[in-house]
């Protein structure tokens, strides 16, 4: 009874002192392999050059480090866009390295590519891969790449390669080899020092971007000063943050050691693939940028992307790690979640208020107390006694339930799950190998091994209808707390010495940990899905709290546990556009901050922002105020219905720009430079975004904004996404800041956003409560034209929700306008990095109404001309944008032109006097 009130105790610590304790969390300081590699020349290395060989892809070399001649084996490969280096130790005594599994894609070997051609000199040897030449000097060890003629990449220029070899220990060996103690625990470290560091350079380069998570500006800034000053790397290690510290290096729930580099001219990107403790300095050195990395285990396997556009990097990393799944179309609408919805009479209330509100929404989410005492898999029978007829009564409005399964499990031998996985042996051990004992939500808990398979496989089979009791086809799920998060261990996870599948060490795999848990549940949903629906299955839903590289093909994943200020709303954007840059797509924040109460007035402009963040979902403490959309004034909730509704008109672009990122890799929230490269005040903005190609975004983050500042390419025409009024370089600009920018009046009812010309924008514009009402609705399409009097845009639809569109049951449509005449033809995949059948899919949806901006003269002097139908002639008028009583009459609109979506088509606007 004692330990029981301890651990209730502590609980409620945690539960209730939310405020993040900097002094809980290591920093470089802290960590004995960061104060002996940070910044630390090596010893020198060099290759030997009569073991150089180079065969078809692979070039393969010894390298010689120190007095003691240590031997590394050296591999470069190539592939297209990209050389991989790798390095490790020679004939590996005893214990194997640890190298990260199920990141990379299973089939990368196959995409191989032979080297051009290669030269061996007296101290180089030189390989050139489609633009881009490579040079590995052999004495001191150096490896040099130029793209195009241009230097891009340069490793080990500084001589800060440093690999820790495998020893025994021996009397004398430094402090922190072989045990390392913070605050009150103890890291055994049984295998001693084994860390690596190198130095990258990024030459002519000022702006570097990526390595997420960091709650910090989205170009990185250096860390060390040019005057040698230091302050702390980033540093990528997931951990269970509270209410995580604003403009930090920190590291927070995910990690993905991916580093972008980008000027005029080239972008070029560095992965690592490293799932331990990982720290990153970064300097400015001249008119380029190094970098500093160093991890506490593993081994060198250094991926190099070369560009040399942005879109290029994003599609190799992509051929690397994957693109991200292709979501179910509800999953893209508003999300609705708290900690917690109090019963079954709760959640029917809160769907009802919806309805009653005129609100669209697609899922609500149930936390922790909707369980038997934090026993996951299972329902509180007071509370929540005929789960099955609650979901019955969402899925009867297209709504869908999710409900959280976190990856501790209550230490209770009458828990069948428990019981079940410590008689398989599926749990992860302590460094004495026994059965590891921490706390988190239940109280004293056990955390399944997943990265053993049969672990991954009995996890997976606990979602199957018949095991999760009181689910149905229409539940999907939520891990969080996977990073692994233990209440009483060293800084909130788990201790480093512990066991996994194979002996290895958590240390090994840190990082990589909450992916796994990730896959094991969609690959338990992927199996329900076949047993309900047969063999096109059912996409699954799980969102993770904490990620790796490789993520972004099982799911979406959330910034975590952030505030209800105006700082934090801020910060959701640079997070954001690093986490989509990172090939993670899929991504938000909460929506009104998870902590904390959000006044009227930031939640309006939260749910303004959220309606282009690619997840949309609004999320609280169970110690928060109510904030359902409603219930903040009858103004306020008709400024939020406004959000919600703009949300599920743009699902058919968004869900098209996820057809992009799936079969191409691209994010969909994206920095301005990523669109225009060679604009180089885009570099630094961070408070501003592209919502795909077609889109600009630039939320108000302060309080009680009458105007704000807006950047606007002055290489395209832009039009006001709300009224359709082209933005005119007449008035309204300003010069600051060596910017060229737009100053723009605000109100609480929306925030600036500009459809670019030159882009076509499909729509769904008729109210409905939820996704599952939309599915026959018609099409809207928005031509926005360039300065040339040309759009172009494309669509993508399915059935929303199986696994049949990989078997070619989809259709995508290019629309085109050029002049004067509208097409829609069938969409080719040729720059894909997954390929698909083609489409076939026969799509009954109809466009019913054509809106074009920036057309000269008036609508009087222009007729249509559908060439079908024997030539039949629609009419064109001058309309608003939107039908919002008020608006302007700007736009050309061609209505119920009832057009087929998936067939080829021309609509030709002429002259009225023309005789066709």
């Amino acid at each position: 009874m004692i330990r029981q009130l301890g651990v209730i105790a502590f609980l409620a610590v945690i539960s209730f002192g939310h405020a993040f304790k900097d002094q809980d969390f290591k920093k470089c300081e802290h960590s004995a392999f960061c104060t002996r590699l940070r910044g630390i020349q090596g010893q020198t290395c060099s290759i030997s050059p009569s073991s150089i060989s180079v065969k078809g892809a692979s070039a393969t070399a010894s390298v010689l480090c120190g007095d003691t001649r240590q031997q590394y084996d050296l591999t470069l490969t190539g592939y297209d866009g990209i050389v991989r280096l790798h390095i490790n130790e020679a004939g590996e005594p005893g214990k194997k390295r640890f190298q990260v599994p199920h990141a990379l894609i299973p089939d990368l070997d196959k995409q191989a590519t032979s080297w051009d051609k290669h030269d061996k000199s007296g101290n180089s040897l030189a390989l050139k891969i489609g633009q881009a030449d490579i040079t590995l000097q052999y004495s001191p060890l150096q490896l040099d790449v130029n793209v195009a003629g241009k230097p891009a990449i340069s490793f080990n220029s500084k001589q800060l390669f440093n690999f820790e070899h495998l020893r025994q220990k021996q009397e004398g060996d430094p402090e922190g080899w072989w045990q390392e103690i913070f605050k009150s625990h103890t890291d055994s470290k049984p295998h001693g020092p084994e860390a690596i560091s190198f130095d990258l350079s990024f030459p002519q380069v000022q702006h570097v971007y990526g390595l997420p998570e960091h709650a910090t500006s989205f170009a990185l800034k250096p860390t060390i000063g040019s005057n040698g000053s230091t302050s702390d790397p980033y540093r990528l290690y997931n951990l269970d943050v509270f209410e995580h510290a604003a403009d930090s290096p920190f590291g927070l729930y995910g990690s993905i050691p991916l580093l972008l580099a980008h000027k005029q001219g080239l972008t070029v990107g560095a992965f690592w693939l490293n799932a331990a403790e990982m720290f990153v300095d970064v300097s400015r050195e001249g008119d380029g940028t190094s970098t500093n990395w160093v991890a506490e285990s593993g081994v060198l396997d250094l991926f190099l992307l070369l560009g040399p556009t942005p879109r290029q990097v994003s599609a190799q990393y992509a051929r690397l790690t994957g693109t991200t799944a292709l979501p179910q179309y509800f999953s893209i609408g508003y999300h609705q979640c708290r900690w917690n919805y109090r019963d079954q009479a709760d959640v029917q209330a809160v769907n009802a208020g919806f309805d009653e509100n005129d609100m669209p929404y697609d899922v609500i989410w149930l936390d922790i107390e909707h369980t038997d005492g934090k026993r996951y898999f299972t329902w509180d029978k007071h509370t929540f006694p005929d789960p099955v007829a609650m979901q019955d009564n969402l899925a009867a409005s297209g709504r869908k339930l999710v409900t959280i399964v976190d990856p501790h499990i209550k230490r209770d031998t009458s828990y069948y799950i428990y019981k079940e996985a410590k008689d398989k042996g599926l749990y992860v051990l302590n460094k004495d190998k026994q059965e590891f004992d921490g706390w988190c939500w239940p109280g004293s808990s056990s955390y399944p091994d997943y990265l053993n398979p049969a672990t991954r496989d009995w996890w997976a089979g606990q979602f199957m209808l018949n095991k999760y009791k009181g689910s149905t086809k229409d539940l999907y799920v939520w891990n969080d707390m996977n990073e692994f998060s233990v209440f009483n261990g060293p800084e909130i996870t788990m201790h480093k010495d512990n066991l996994h599948h194979g002996d290895v060490e958590h240390r090994d795999l840190h990082n990589l940990n909450g992916a796994l848990v990730h896959m094991a549940t969609v690959q338990g949903l992927e199996e329900r899905g076949r047993a309900i629906f047969g063999s096109d299955g059912d996409r699954p839903f799980v969102l993770s709290r904490s990620f790796f590289a490789g993520s972004q093909r099982s799911g979406p994943i959330w910034t975590g546990d952030n505030a209800a200020t105006w700082e934090h709303l801020r910060l959701s954007v640079p997070m954001l556009l690093s986490i989509s840059l990172a090939g993670l797509p899929f991504a938000g924040a909460d929506v009104g901050g998870f902590f904390g109460n959000a006044d009227s007035e930031l939640l309006v402009r939260w749910n303004q922002l959220g309606t282009y963040y690619p997840f949309f979902r609004g999320h609280g403490h169970l110690e928060t105020k109510r904030r359902e959309p409603w219930l903040f004034g009858e103004d306020n909730t008709r400024r939020n219905r406004d959000s919600l509704r703009e949300r599920y008109a743009l699902l058919p672009y968004l869900y098209t720009l996820f057809w992009e990122s799936h079969t191409q890799g691209t994010p969909i929230m994206r920095p301005l430079w990523y669109e225009f490269p060679e604009v180089a005040e885009t570099y630094s903005l961070e408070e501003q975004f592209m919502f795909g190609p077609s889109m600009l975004v630039a939320p108000v983050m302060e309080q009680g904004s009458s105007s704000r500042e807006v950047f606007l390419p002055d290489s395209h025409r832009w039009y006001d996404a709300h009224t359709g009024v082209e933005v005119r370089h007449t008035s309204g600009w300003l010069s600051s800041n060596n910017k060229t920018t737009h100053k723009v009046n605000v109100n609480l009812e929306g925030i600036p956003v500009y459809l670019r010309g030159g882009h076509i924008v499909p729509r769904k514009e008729r109210a409905r409560r939820s996704t599952a009402q939309m599915h026959k609705d018609p099409f809207t399409l928005w031509i926005a034209l360039d300065s040339s009097g040309a759009a172009k845009g494309d669509l993508y639809v399915d059935d929303g929700h199986s696994f049949a569109y990989q078997r070619g049951s989809y259709t995508h449509r290019n629309f085109s306008f050029e002049g004067g005449v509208l097409t829609n033809t069938a969409a080719e995949s040729s720059a894909a990095v997954v390929t698909m059948k083609a489409g076939k899919l026969s799509v009954a949806n109809a466009i019913e109404r054509i809106v074009i901006v920036g057309l000269k003269g008036k609508p009087s002097d222009w007729k249509a001309v559908y060439k079908g139908a024997a030539g039949q002639h629609m009419e064109v008028e001058t309309a608003p944008l939107k039908r919002i009583p008020g608006m302007p009459d700007v736009a050309f609109v061609i209505r119920k032109p009832d057009l087929p979506v998936d067939q080829n088509w021309s609509l030709q606007l002429v002259p009225r006097s023309q005789e066709l």
